[in-house]
């Protein structure tokens, strides 16, 4: 079955952007960058709300176009244009290309698609990662915790009704500070003991 891989940048204090939705602080140079398209292509699908769709959509479709896009950009222009989409979503009528538009997140739909042939499913934005995490349908999360305090913004994970036990299964350090954290849903109950 496919794991949902929940996959975000958060500064070290745990946000995912400034207060005005900011996200100037990202440190991606060229290695992150080609980690991110080497790790991204793996996957079967990519699944975000409305908002990070939009933030996607509005410069990765024609960034290969761009004159001063490195060869990084330009390859992952190609990746996400050719990814299957999920977007959940219920103000948002249709996406381009390869995009299905859902309008709610219902977990045995959810499961139907985890059950389904091809790569995993990344999940995108805090709002819907939050309803997933909710819902205990997220399998691993991959934080790349980037090495700068913002202070204030939009935090990734929201207050929790119980613990979420996990385990950290791999660790690694960027050349730019970047530190990935990839854990995977701990369903032992040892973690907490």
């Amino acid at each position: 079955m496919r794991k949902i891989v929940l996959m975000m940048s958060v500064s070290l204090d745990g946000f995912i952007e400034g207060p005005n939705r900011e996200i100037d602080w990202h440190r991606v140079d060229a290695e992150l960058h080609q980690h991110f398209n080497d790790s991204i292509r793996q996957f079967g699908a990519l699944m975000s709300g409305r908002v990070t769709y939009e933030l996607m959509a509005s410069y990765w479709p024609t960034a290969d176009k761009n004159p001063d896009a490195g060869p990084e950009e330009i390859e992952f222009a190609g990746i996400w244009r050719n990814m299957p989409k999920v977007v959940f979503s219920r103000t948002m009528e249709r996406g381009t290309g390869h995009t299905t538009v859902v309008r709610e997140v219902v977990p045995e739909e959810i499961m139907a698609l985890k059950a389904q042939e091809g790569g995993d499913l990344a999940l995108g934005g805090a709002d819907l990662a939050a309803e997933f995490l909710r819902l205990g349908l997220v399998d691993e999360i991959r934080l790349y915790v980037h090495p700068v305090l913002i202070g204030a913004g939009k935090p990734l994970f929201p207050e929790a009704e119980a613990p979420t036990d996990l385990r950290l299964v791999e660790s690694r350090t960027f050349g730019n500070g970047v530190a990935l954290l990839r854990y995977e849903r701990d369903t032992s109950g040892a973690a907490g003991a």
